[in-house]
C-alpha cells in the first residue's frame, strides 16, 4: 500500500466510501483471494479472538509461573460491582489480558499485529459489539480496518518492539483498534484518522523491556492499558476532538522515536523493568528452577 493515511482519507471522503470497504479492495488487488475468501480469513481469526477470551477468563496459567489468572479477577471483580471507570473500559482491558495470557500459556491467538500485542484489538472488539450492535460483516470490517491501518502504521514507521519499543507494538495495536472503533461506531475516516493520532500519541517512548525476556511482564497489563486508550481516543474522536499534529507525522514520529531509543530499551531486557532487582530474581529462578516461584520473590 503506497498511499499515507491523509491520501487514503481523501480518496474515501471524495468517493464516500468507508476505510473497511477501501482496505477491502485493496486487499483483493492482490489477488489472492476473492472477497469470500478474505472474509472467511477474518471469520477465522475473529473466532481465535473469541476463543482466547473464553479460555483466559477461564484462567490459564503460564508455563513460567509468572502470569495467569488476573482475567479471571477482572471477570469476578467486574461481575461483584459497578467498575469505577465504567464497565466497558474494564471489559476492553479484561478481554485483553485474556488473550495474552493465553499467549503466555502456548495457546492460540491471532497476532494483531504481534503476538505481544494481541490482546487490544480482540478486548476492544468485544467488549464494544453489543453496544454497538454490529453485526458479524460488521465485526469482519472491524478487522479489515484494523489491518490496514496496521499495514500504513508498518510501513510508515515499525510494528516492532526490537525495532522501535513497546510503543510500535501496543501503540500500534492500540491506534489500530481505536481507528476502526470510531469507523463500528459511525465515524467517518477522518475521525478515524485523529482516533489513530490521538492513542498512538499516547504511546509514544513506550519501551521495550520484558522482563525474564518473556512476553508477560510488563507487556500482558500493557494491553490492558492500550486497550482502554483506543477508547479514550475514539471517543475523543467521536466528539470531535482531533490531533493537532497530522497522523501520518504522528507514524513518521513513532517510527524517528524507535529509531532513536536505546538498544537496551527495545525488547533486549538489558534496561528498564528488565534490570530491577525483581526481574533480577525472576529471571534468576527461571534458570535455577525451570519456573517463578511468586512467594519467594
Amino acid at each position: 500500500m503506497k498511499e499515507n493515511f491523509a491520501e487514503i482519507i481523501a480518496k474515501c471522503q471524495a468517493e464516500n466510501q468507508r476505510l473497511a470497504s477501501f482496505f477491502l479492495e485493496r486487499e483483493l488487488g492482490l489477488g489472492d483471494l476473492d472477497e469470500a475468501g478474505i472474509l472467511e480469513r477474518m471469520e477465522a481469526n475473529l473466532q481465535v479472538m473469541e476463543q482466547g477470551v473464553r479460555e483466559g477468563l477461564k484462567g490459564v496459567k503460564s508455563h513460567s509461573g509468572l502470569s495467569g489468572g488476573d482475567a479471571r479477577r477482572l471477570h469476578d471483580y467486574l461481575a461483584g460491582g459497578p467498575a469505577l471507570g465504567g464497565s466497558v473500559y474494564l471489559e476492553a482491558a479484561m478481554n485483553a489480558v485474556a488473550v495474552n495470557e493465553v499467549n503466555a500459556s502456548m495457546g492460540i491467538i491471532c497476532a494483531t499485529p504481534t503476538a505481544g500485542s494481541s490482546g487490544i484489538v480482540p478486548g476492544v472488539l468485544l467488549a464494544c459489539r453489543g453496544r454497538l450492535n454490529l453485526s458479524r460483516r460488521a465485526q469482519l470490517d472491524f478487522l479489515i480496518t484494523c489491518g490496514g491501518c496496521g499495514l500504513l502504521i508498518g510501513n510508515q514507521a515499525s510494528l516492532s518492539g526490537a525495532a522501535g519499543g513497546c510503543q510500535a507494538e501496543v501503540g500500534s495495536a492500540s491506534a489500530m483498534a481505536a481507528a476502526a472503533l470510531v469507523e463500528a461506531a459511525g465515524g467517518g475516516p477522518a475521525q478515524s484518522g485523529h482516533a489513530l493520532a490521538i492513542a498512538l500519541k499516547s504511546m509514544l517512548g513506550l519501551t521495550c523491556d520484558p522482563v525474564a525476556s518473556l512476553v508477560e511482564v510488563p507487556c500482558i497489563k500493557r494491553n490492558a492499558a492500550g486497550a482502554v486508550n483506543a477508547l479514550v481516543a475514539a471517543e475523543m474522536a467521536l466528539a470531535g476532538v482531533e490531533s493537532r499534529i497530522p497522523v501520518d507525522q504522528v507514524i513518521e514520529a513513532m517510527g524517528s522515536i524507535g529509531r532513536m531509543m536505546p538498544v537496551a530499551l527495545r525488547e533486549t531486557a538489558l534496561g528498564g523493568l528488565a534490570q530491577t532487582p525483581a526481574a533480577r530474581k525472576i529471571s534468576q529462578q527461571l534458570q535455577e528452577l525451570g519456573q517463578v516461584e511468586l512467594d519467594r520473590l
